[in-house]
């Protein structure tokens, strides 16, 4: 009787014991696979993910970047690296899931992520993100070491989320002519010298876009694309300085980008000029005085409607 119930509770415990197991291993695993994923793939257990699955729907697709990450690693040992990569994306990764969002995957200093619900909760993330970064910037700069700048990118449209790769080791993705597009929407934010950029889709699709305040950039061909797109700067994310800046030149920048479209170069330059001279640190006046330079030297192309081809990531 008593060797009876002895085996029963050694039974038990090795049953609890394996659950914790199991429990542990799952929590592992969200480490590497989201649990978001399940959610977004209808699957109980990561045990049940299976290559190929995914979901297709509309969503906003967020890529955010260190500036100049290169340099800043060539003064690094390896450990520095990843110990600075990890401390920037302690700061910033949780503002992506504070506001419905999902980091589909990290690419170095860089973050891909997704947001399905509101094109306005990859803007407030967006938004958040720079807050984070000044905060951070602030103790690095009370511990002697350089401030750093990011760069983000968002666009709105249909995106497969799902895992990718080969039966001996998949991982989660993201993928779509949408995704490559909001890529090179990031990387634009060093040539206007900016940190948030969207594009008019992701304006139009804002449920409460009357909350933010915008600065229409540019109506560009970016590398890779035949069809243009017209870019929006989220004045929202700048220090409080430059965003007031912005804002009291807005009128003459705008009257600027009008002349400019219409070919009419010189009222053009006039405007940008007044623009830098409220505001000197304005590169994207600074780059539009550099092109209306350039095609005064080279001569306006046949039907010039406004539109820059880029042919730079």
């Amino acid at each position: 009787h008593y060797q009876s119930k002895s085996l029963v509770k050694d039974e038990l415990l090795t049953r609890i014991k394996t659950h914790i197991k199991l429990a542990n291993i799952s929590t592992a695993y969200g480490r590497f696979v989201p649990h978001e994923y399940l959610y977004f793939l209808s699957r109980e257990s990561i045990l049940d993910v299976k290559l190929g699955d995914h979901i297709s729907k509309e969503m906003a697709v967020m890529f955010s970047d260190i500036r100049s990450f290169t340099t800043l690693a060539e003064s690094m040992t390896p450990q520095e690296s990843f110990n600075f990569v990890n401390a920037y994306l302690h700061e910033v990764s949780p503002e992506i899931r504070k506001n419905n969002g999902l980091v589909v995957k990290y690419l170095g200093d860089g973050v891909m992520a997704v947001f399905p619900d509101r094109a306005d909760d990859a803007v407030i993330a967006g938004i958040a993100k720079l807050d984070k970064v000044r905060q951070y910037n602030q103790r690095r700069l009370e511990s002697g070491d350089r401030p750093i700048k990011i760069g983000i990118g968002i666009h709105i449209g249909h995106v497969m989320v799902g895992i990718v790769g080969e039966a001996g080791r998949m991982e989660g993705d993201a993928l779509s002519d949408n995704v490559n597009l909001t890529a090179r929407l990031e990387g634009l934010t060093k040539f206007y010298g900016v940190s948030l950029l969207i594009s008019e889709q992701v304006v139009k699709k804002m449920h409460d876009r009357e909350k933010f305040q915008f600065r229409f950039l540019d109506r560009a061909i970016v590398k890779g694309r035949s069809e243009p797109i017209s870019i929006y700067e989220v004045l929202d994310g700048e220090p409080e300085e430059t965003r007031n800046l912005k804002l009291k030149t807005q009128p003459d920048f705008e009257r600027g980008i009008e002349f400019y479209r219409r070919g009419e170069l010189e009222p053009a330059k006039e405007f940008f000029n007044r623009v830098l001279q409220v505001n000197s640190l304005d590169k994207t006046a600074e780059l539009y005085l550099e092109r209306i330079e350039r095609l005064q030297r080279l001569g306006l192309p046949e039907e010039w409607n406004g539109t820059w081809r880029f042919t730079e990531k």
